[in-house]
């Protein structure tokens, strides 16, 4: 069984809006895009960078540094100069809470 651990309201993150916590360490952006609820690693897997600052488009988020993509579902390294994956987290809405496994 999957522990999910409570990190933010639905009301803390109004849609086209994200936000940045820290679990166990590991800062996280919870980003409400086009309906959905996604949560990633906070983290540019090419240049180490933070992603909060990063464009979010048709599903991915831009890395401010070097523009590369990612997808937000899966994490998947859309475009160079990225090859490698950003983690994701399960994520579920439970009431007025959002809760994330990590």
């Amino acid at each position: 069984m999957t522990d999910f651990i409570l990190v933010a309201g639905v009301a803390d993150v109004p849609p086209d809006t994200h936000t940045v916590v820290t679990v166990a360490g590991r800062s996280i952006l919870i980003v409400h895009h086009d309906g959905g609820l996604f949560a990633v690693e906070n983290r540019c897997s090419h240049a180490d960078q933070p992603l909060d600052c990063g464009r979010i488009r048709w599903g991915w988020i831009a890395c401010p540094a070097h523009g590369a993509k990612f997808d937000l579902a899966s994490g998947a390294a859309l475009s160079q100069p990225a090859t490698d994956p950003i983690a994701t987290f399960a994520l579920r809405v439970v009431g007025d809470r959002i809760e994330i496994a990590v």
